[in-house]
């Protein structure tokens, strides 16, 4: 995916973002949609996560959706019929996508309310928090699979440290679909909440952590990544040269025409 240009807060149109007493919140808003990304939303959560990163006044970014969903992962009939598609350019070294990594440079803490759906790309959002508080209604599916094509950093790289290698295998090789409890079981998620309390308990604990020393925290934050996850260049280089080699495949376009078609896909393995 090639970069995105650069968009201000007050410029975005499928998410919301605002500041108030040291924490940021980033809403996704496109409801109609499920809150599915399409490169204009890719671009303002990159830009979200930027924005959070380079303000003094944010000391904790807080990440959710708009109801229903927090975010179904990318708009398929958008950007993978043809729909409005503005066509990827493979860059010359491939790396990951830039939502990605500036979602993991972010140096705030991110707190991610996920309040309903978070699959494909929306798991791999939810992955890049530091902290995953779900609403009891969230589901979440590493979905990458069951359109021929493999996760990005979050689910490689992240998704392995927070509930093991061989949970996160079971997760990414059958692309399943696992409720709130489960992800409180296994360790995805912090704690599980009634929805009406998610965004309040979540900014709770946004306002707890921004009370404390901005200095302190990032490099608390820093500590935690080097410790917990290593860097995610190297990974996210080979996902995305990955990625754009599976774009190509018979198996990715029947996965993704079986989804829109709502029957079981047929895969040959070409």
């Amino acid at each position: 995916m090639a970069s995105a240009p650069q968009i201000a807060p007050k410029d975005f149109t499928c998410l919301r973002y605002a500041v108030q007493e040291g924490v940021a919140l980033a809403t996704l808003n496109r409801p109609d949609r499920r809150n599915a990304l399409n490169p204009r939303a890719y671009a303002e959560v990159e830009a979200a996560f930027r924005a959070a990163t380079a303000d003094d006044a944010v000391r904790c970014l807080v990440v959710t959706g708009a109801d229903p969903a927090f975010c179904s992962g990318e708009d398929v009939k958008e950007m993978m019929t043809g729909e409005k598609r503005e066509p990827g350019v493979t860059p010359a070294k491939p790396r990951a996508t830039p939502a990605a990594m500036a979602a993991l440079d972010c140096t705030k803490p991110v707190i991610a309310a996920v309040n309903g759906a978070a699959m494909g790309w929306g798991m791999e959002l939810a992955l890049f928090a530091d902290i995953r508080v779900a609403s009891e209604r969230a589901s979440f599916a590493e979905l990458f699979i069951k359109r021929g094509l493999i996760s990005d950093v979050g689910g490689l790289l992240r998704l392995p440290a927070i509930v093991g290698p061989a949970k996160a295998a079971e997760l990414l090789f059958t692309g399943d679909t696992i409720d709130a409890k489960e992800a409180l079981r296994i360790g995805l998620v912090s704690e599980v909440v009634p929805h009406g309390d998610l965004l309040p308990r979540a900014m709770a604990l946004a306002s707890r952590i921004a009370a404390n020393p901005p200095l302190a925290l990032t490099a608390m934050k820093e500590g935690l990544r080097k410790t917990s996850y290593g860097d995610p260049q190297e990974i996210g280089a080979w996902a995305i040269e990955q990625i754009y080699r599976l774009f190509q495949t018979e198996d990715h376009r029947e996965g993704v025409k079986s989804f829109l078609e709502k029957r079981a896909p047929v895969f040959k393995g070409r």
